[in-house]
């Protein structure tokens, strides 16, 4: 049978100038956030597929790359439904790990704990452009920590990072929080048990638009009065922080006490601490599709490219999943590969890279030269360049344009003396 030499559907290989920009901007998103207090860490790829499959990734959990048990435990013969079959899977986010992590770790882990993951995450997707099978998510989160002193540093950091590595894009920041569109639902009138069936819908909103959406909520079997409600309080929805107030007085009942208050001061603080260089505003069209947000949501929205960059939110319940103790607990996920494509579309160049020099020597050139060479070749790396040593090719002119293409701005040629 022939070899495959293309990557499998959904996959990439990585080329060098590629490789270069990821490891500039992981090392950017890495140091930023230490100087947050963020503590590095790392989860296995392979998760159990329990874990995988507890209803708190949403659809993500029907892109599971699941994996066959091993050695005995396969039993072909013996299976009757694809559960027998499978005992893991592949990580389809760094969240789900990540609690896991600390359920385990907690008695020896800094309490809060502020957690810095960067890793491969696999899902079954339809890829697209800036969506891939296997990509890279750079997650910040903090665990332990009830007030909303999570969310402001959170968003803080992100947008540290995010003005850092595009400088040249302008971004959004928009919040909600679960509970108040759950508050929104029931003031509407729409049944308590069928409001994530509301919230799918209304996640369309930016594609399909308000008509789009009243008209498949009518479809979903919901009252018209009850769509009209609803979208007629979207309409009139302010994006400050006076407005998040405002629900208080509007939903009444029906939302939490404190959670408008909560969110308001999020938005508040982080704008006074953030000095601008980005938006901050209320979206209450923002749903976020994981099943384990519990409160406050967030996502980040950048100039000159679809959907979003980055996002997040707040997931209380989830660390008692394990431990039968609710922790709180609030990340934030950075698009990793998203950004990729914005920056490789602009063109971006790696600024303040070392010089990079080639030193090119003849086929001829006996062993004691090419001993002079690397030691010479030894010395520029001590003083601060790349240095790359290789024999000439027989077409010189080509050599010298691949080396160029990888930076390459200084050639040095040896001759057999």
């Amino acid at each position: 049978m022939a070899m495959k030499k293309k990557p499998v559907t959904g996959m990439k290989d990585i080329l060098p100038g590629e490789m270069v920009l990821r490891d500039y901007l992981i090392a950017i998103i890495k140091d930023t956030y230490r100087r947050f207090g963020f503590t590095p860490m790392e989860t296995p790829c392979v998760e159990h597929i329990e874990n995988l499959t507890s209803k708190q990734g949403g659809d993500n959990e029907k892109l599971i790359f699941r994996i066959l048990k091993r050695g005995e435990k396969l039993r072909l013969e013996d299976a009757e439904t694809e559960a027998d079959l499978t005992d893991s899977g592949l990580r389809y986010d760094l969240t789900l790990p990540l609690t896991r992590y600390y359920a385990n770790n907690s008695a020896v882990l800094p309490q809060p704990f502020k957690a810095l993951q960067i890793g491969s995450v696999w899902r079954a997707d339809r890829p697209q452009r800036g969506r891939f099978r296997q990509f890279t998510q750079c997650d910040i989160d903090i665990l332990g920590e009830a007030t909303n002193l999570a969310e402001i540093e959170l968003i803080l950091a992100t947008t540290t990072a995010l003005k850092t590595i595009c400088p040249e894009n302008a971004f959004t920041v928009r919040v909600n929080d679960r509970r108040i569109l759950k508050a929104m639902a029931a003031w509407a009138g729409f049944p308590e048990d069928a409001a994530d069936s509301v919230f799918i819908t209304l996640d369309k909103m930016d594609k399909i638009g308000e008509e789009g959406v009243r008209q498949e909520l009518m479809e979903n079997g919901f009252a018209g009065e009850a769509a009209d409600r609803y979208l007629g309080l979207l309409a009139k929805a302010g994006k400050d922080a006076s407005f998040v107030r405002s629900l208080k007085e509007i939903l009444g009942e029906c939302l939490e006490e404190g959670t408008s208050e909560n969110l308001a001061e999020i938005m508040e603080t982080v704008t006074d601490c953030a000095g601008g260089g980005f938006g901050l505003e209320f979206d209450p069209t923002l749903v976020r599709g994981m099943g384990y947000y519990t409160g406050t949501i967030f996502e980040v929205s950048m100039e000159g490219f679809g959907g979003s960059v980055a996002g997040g939110g707040r997931y209380d319940k989830m660390v008692g999943k394990f431990t039968g103790q609710d922790t709180p607990a609030c990340g934030f996920s950075i698009g990793f590969e998203r950004i990729i494509t914005i920056l490789q579309d602009q063109g971006f160049q790696v600024p303040g890279m070392r010089t990079k020099k080639a030193f090119l020597f003849d086929k001829k050139v006996p062993a004691a030269q090419l001993s002079d060479i690397l030691k010479e070749a030894t010395r520029e790396r001590e003083s601060g360049a790349d240095v790359l040593v290789a024999r000439m090719a027989k077409n010189k002119k080509f050599q010298r344009e691949s080396l160029a293409a990888q930076g390459y701005t200084e050639f040095r040629d040896f001759y057999a003396e």
